[in-house]
């Protein structure tokens, strides 16, 4: 079982940057992909940004510019940088992993999901 640890949510004035980390421990074999989601009040759970074990990354629309996100591979930690923060990025922020295991020959996927840290942007 991979569990996941987030820290570095808070309130914050708009303009004003974040940085959000998340560590993953246990019992891990690959992380091919981790990054981050978040949910708005009242909204569904959307991707925000995520980063494969190369460092290639992808970002929603909306944060594309304003986020950056990274990863340490020998640490197992994701990170998000969040600068030009928005009231409408308020919203909970979950770390999400997918963990790759290899049984005999075949490989098996695995989504994973940190408990979510506040991220609070007042106008």
């Amino acid at each position: 079982q991979v569990q996941l640890v987030e820290s570095g949510g808070g309130l914050v004035q708009a303009e004003g940057s974040l940085r959000l980390s998340c560590t993953a421990s246990g019992p891990i074999f690959s992380l091919p992909l981790m990054g981050w989601y978040r949910q708005a009040p009242g909204k569904q759970r959307e991707p925000v940004a995520h980063a494969d074990v190369s460092g290639v990354t992808n970002y929603t629309d909306s944060v594309n510019g304003r986020f950056t996100v990274s990863r340490d591979n020998a640490k197992k930690t994701v990170y998000l940088q969040m600068s030009s923060l928005k009231p409408e990025d308020t919203g909970v922020y979950y770390c999400h992993v997918v963990h790759r295991l290899v049984y005999a020959t075949q490989s098996l996927y695995y989504d994973y999901w940190g408990k979510g840290t506040r991220v609070t942007v007042s106008s």
